[in-house]
């Protein structure tokens, strides 16, 4: 893989407690950058499936700092504005500055949406979308104010391409969402040179996706793939590795992707193609 010095830097990551956001937090550190690393700690009402714990965002920030990095956890609910200016407050206070914000948090749950309560609506587009929206405003405030460059990354989804079958719409409504965010947002920062852009995955097996298909079943994926055919065109039987999308997550991180603002980029195996 490709080496970035990001010594000097600062990352700021979101469900940073495992998965997705465990690797890029890591992989953040590898390439020299201190980590503020946050996550919920707690289970919402509406995902069928345990969201990271406040042992799991330590061991991520002991990951950080056996890469020689610091690394600051904090409890974060992306729902509550107050939660995410007080961390951001907190990384600012504790490292000076932040120079890129990796907005990766989610959930995924399930039901029709003629169906779907209202209770699992709004976790959901909280969580996901308004999850986006407030670590990008408050990171954002930071970098408009400095007015010397920042990235802002958050993760999308195939399912913000195309409709999200196995009974998954409200999810699809918010990735689809946050392609909305993303382009805006590069326009209003670029007179900042703030370089906004987002990244898409296919399936991942992180506890989240082992999660979903223990609630309902493997037959949601079965659906997925007879209307699309299997996530991977080169290896249909396997997904994607979660190091695959943290690298994406270091390109567009690099001053190699300086001319790349308002974009999706797709690790996708192809799924998108098809």
């Amino acid at each position: 893989m490709v080496e970035y010095d990001f010594s000097g830097q600062v990352a700021f990551v979101t469900g940073g407690a495992r998965g997705q956001g465990e690797s890029h937090a890591v992989k953040y550190a590898e390439h020299g950058a201190d980590v503020v690393v946050t996550d919920i700690c707690g289970n919402l009402d509406t995902v069928p499936y345990d969201l990271g714990s406040r042992e799991e965002l330590e061991d991520t920030a002991s990951q950080i700092e056996a890469e020689g990095s610091e690394a600051l956890a904090i409890e974060m609910d992306v729902r509550d504005e107050s939660d995410v200016e007080a961390a951001v407050d907190e990384a600012l206070e504790e490292f000076g500055r932040i120079d890129f914000l990796a907005n990766n948090a989610g959930v995924l749950s399930s039901s029709p949406l003629i169906e779907l309560e209202e209770e699992k609506w709004d976790e959901m587009l909280d969580t996901n979308l308004k999850g986006v929206w407030l670590p990008s405003k408050h990171v954002g405030q930071h970098f408009a104010e400095r007015d010397n460059g920042g990235k802002i990354i958050s993760t999308v989804s195939t399912g913000g391409f195309r409709a999200s079958l196995g009974q998954a719409g409200h999810y699809g409504a918010a990735k689809w969402g946050i392609r909305g965010l993303t382009k805006t947002l590069a326009i209003e920062l670029a007179d900042h040179d703030v370089n906004v852009n987002c990244v898409v995955p296919t399936g991942i097996q992180t506890d989240m996706v082992k999660g979903i298909a223990a609630e309902m079943g493997d037959e949601v994926f079965e659906q997925m793939q007879a209307m699309s055919g299997p996530a991977n065109i080169f290896n249909p039987d396997e997904n994607i590795e979660v190091d695959d999308v943290s690298e994406a997550y270091m390109w567009l991180s690099s001053e190699s992707a300086r001319y790349v603002t308002g974009s999706a980029l797709k690790v996708d195996a192809g799924d998108l193609a098809k």
